[in-house]
């Protein structure tokens, strides 16, 4: 693959993430397109229905696009000035020689972000779903009184076709008593086999960055939208989401915890009850029945874009920023 497609690709990436304004040598990403000869992609819909989701989800539930495994180098102003598209400009930064590369992102989130918000740095509210003095369904599992009850619940749990191939339930993990609760999509292969969310690579990635922010597993609870693993680490279908729905939703009554953070386009759009891409509901305070939700990349998603983890960093800082402010409320 020439250095023209890789940069194509990439770009197509980074609109797909709603990085519109990303800049590179001076240039914003359709600039970039427009100089190797790449017809921009249309803006995307802000409302309709979502964009097919091709592929497969990797272990920790995030799906994997085709794109996903195409190498990218890390230094964009390389494969820009390699494609022959490098625009001659006075202004333009040098980039540097190969022996002064910055090597790939570490695992763990960086120690000094460049932009770091301020405790008094206002937030752009989100959207707000359900009400937070009603209860969000009625029904059997409002009898259920405790997280152990609906999790021997979700053990006999036949709603939808899932209980019949995956090996074990996953219902969720961690302290009843949480102030935050973390939301992924559906349990991998290594969560199904051994009855646990988030323990696979992606599971290691999501307790270092929850560290960053003197935040530890046991501290909160961790649980997916699904609580059985589909089948080939294939896409959740809407009637299984259906079926799971109701135990989140006891999970969270049950819990109440202070702030949720939604992991990834399938998690968020499921809790937010829309159709838009993680890039648009990313940097804002959202509201779950009165409980404020922040959405931030899937740590799946994180392991095959370093590039991300920049801005996952900033996320859970904000998350950082409102439980410290909700115990200060309470003091």
């Amino acid at each position: 693959m020439d250095a023209k497609e890789q940069l194509r690709l990439y770009l197509q990436q980074r609109r797909e993430a709603g990085e519109r304004d990303l800049v590179l040598d001076q240039l914003d990403v359709d600039g970039v397109l427009a100089l190797i000869g790449a017809k921009p992609a249309a803006p995307r819909p802000v409302t309709g229905a979502p964009e097919p989701r091709s592929g497969t989800r990797t272990e920790a539930g995030e799906e994997k696009r085709a794109t996903d495994s195409v190498p990218v180098s890390e230094d964009w102003r390389e494969v820009l000035r390699s494609s022959g598209a490098s625009p001659e400009r006075g202004d333009a930064r040098p980039s540097p020689p190969p022996s002064a590369a910055v090597p790939p992102p570490a695992l763990t989130p960086p120690a000094s972000p460049a932009r770091t918000q301020t405790p008094d740095e206002p937030v752009a509210p989100g959207l707000s779903i359900g009400d937070a003095d009603r209860g969000l369904f009625s029904g059997p599992l409002g009898s259920l009184q405790t997280l152990d009850d609906v999790a021997k619940t979700i053990a006999s749990c036949t709603r939808c076709p899932l209980y019949s191939t995956a090996t074990n339930p996953v219902p969720g993990v961690g302290n009843p008593n949480a102030d935050l609760m973390i939301v992924g999509e559906a349990p991998g292969q290594t969560e199904d086999e051994k009855g646990l969310p988030f323990v696979g690579a992606a599971g290691q990635l999501l307790t270092k960055i929850l560290a960053a922010v003197d935040l530890k597993r046991e501290d909160v609870f961790i649980c997916n939208v699904l609580k059985h693993r589909p089948p080939g680490n294939r896409n959740p279908m809407p009637d299984e989401v259906t079926a799971c729905s109701p135990y989140l939703f006891r999970q969270f009554e049950l819990i109440r915890p202070k702030a949720i953070l939604a992991l990834g386009t399938f998690a968020a759009q499921t809790l937010l009850q829309t159709k838009l891409a993680i890039g648009k509901l990313r940097s804002q305070v959202h509201r779950f029945h009165g409980v404020p939700l922040i959405v931030t990349y899937h740590p799946a998603a994180l392991l095959r874009n370093p590039s991300w983890k920049r801005p996952t960093w900033e996320d859970v800082q904000l998350v950082r920023r409102i439980l410290d402010s909700a115990t200060q409320s309470q003091s």
